[in-house]
């Protein structure tokens, strides 16, 4: 200060209330900002700037997205409102916007659904006869096409591994660094292309970016108006463009605001959001994939309990629990065959009129003559003796 080094570390040592070696929030939980947020420390935690992201939210990981109806379309102007071509001139001379893209490289990130083809989902155009355009054919395969001039024909990059006009939301991701260009879709690896080598690396004086369908006055590629009627139907969302986010700039008010012109009333909607699937996992990460587990050392990625895996996909603990599930089975049946035969043992038996004292006589007939008094009376008479 004033030419003065002041070793302010030195003099908190020495000062009291003060401590040194404390980190910032950001330093701490910084990681929290996503999707290229920016922590801003403050003084009792921090704050995600999200400025310069397709994002919203605390920790800018809510998309913000739009429903186009058929018609619809949103220009986002790179040049400063009230400059013409001839006063912005070539690209030396232009005055784009700050958050202009870099003519050497770009990064185009969106997410779309929809069930009509063919559409434009992004163009970019340009000053120049360059143009960049993002398009789902009338097949439902996504299109990249680039014009950087040097060519005759715009180089093209098909995609027609998968239909795209299915309704269902879909991730594209494109980056470009000179000739090199990277498509990533959905959750499919990345593919890399490379512009022909007669081609230009630099995209001339950008000028307005097209979402849904383009309305520009100069001149357009002749297949691009194929591809323009009638305009996309369906979700677009967390749409960027380098630095550039015009849907946010439309739906939310941000400095890029002035930029943007909307045709038809665009309704904020997330239907057309990043689509919640996961990478292809490896077999030696996949916890249903078990040929892996042939090895020895081989680990079970998600184990609970002491976590082993067992050969042939079968579980300690489930084996136990089958057991037991097993034992107790048998046990009720077991119990069941037991009643029904003491049930069908009692239900044969029979009742006897026996004569009572029948236990303690010494035969049947004594039983008898105990008992019936007409049959004692009888014998008593056979027992009378007659003298002749």
């Amino acid at each position: 200060m004033n030419g003065v080094t002041l070793d302010l570390e030195e003099r908190a040592k020495v000062t009291s209330g003060f401590k040194s070696g404390c980190s910032g929030h950001c330093t701490s939980y910084g990681a929290n900002c996503e999707n290229g947020g920016k922590c801003i420390e403050k003084y009792h935690g921090y704050s995600c700037d999200c400025s310069h992201t397709a994002y919203d939210g605390t920790f800018c990981n809510k998309d913000v997205g739009a429903f186009f109806e058929e018609g619809m379309w949103l220009r986002y102007n790179f040049q400063a409102s009230g400059l013409g071509a001839r006063e912005s001139g070539g690209r030396s001379e232009s005055s784009p916007d700050p958050a202009a893209p870099d003519l050497a490289r770009e990064e185009i990130h969106l997410s779309f659904s929809t069930t009509k083809a063919p559409c434009i989902l992004l163009y970019v155009s340009s000053l120049t006869p360059d143009f960049l355009a993002v398009l789902v054919k009338p097949t439902g395969s996504l299109q990249v096409r680039y014009n950087l001039g040097g060519t005759r024909e715009p180089y093209n990059i098909d995609v027609d591994h998968r239909n795209m006009a299915n309704g269902q939301p879909h991730s594209v991701n494109i980056t470009r660094h000179e000739k090199t260009v990277i498509l990533k879709l959905d959750h499919y690896p990345s593919v890399s292309y490379h512009l022909p080598s007669s081609s230009d690396t630099l995209f001339n004086s950008p000028k307005s970016l097209f979402l849904g369908k383009v309305i520009e006055t100069g001149k357009i590629d002749q297949e691009i108006h194929k591809y323009n009627t009638p305009g996309f139907t369906g979700c677009l969302s967390r749409v960027q463009f380098n630095q550039v986010a015009p849907l946010k700039a439309a739906l939310r008010q941000t400095n890029a605001s002035a930029h943007v012109h909307v045709q038809g009333e665009l309704v904020e909607s997330n239907c057309g959001a990043s689509p919640l699937t996961l990478s292809p996992m490896s077999s030696a990460t996949d916890p249903w994939h078990l040929d892996h587990l042939d090895s020895a050392s081989a680990d079970f990625p998600y184990n609970p309990g002491q976590g082993q895996a067992i050969r042939n996909g079968v579980n300690r603990n489930s084996a136990i629990i089958g057991g037991v599930i097993a034992v107790v089975i048998f046990t009720i049946l077991c119990t069941l065959v037991f009643l029904i035969r003491y049930m069908f043992r009692h239900k044969g038996t029979y009742h006897t009129n026996e004569a009572k004292g029948a236990e303690s006589a010494e035969s049947a007939d004594a039983a008898i003559m105990n008992n019936d008094p007409n049959f004692t009376e009888t014998i008593d008479e056979s027992k009378k003796e007659w003298l002749i």
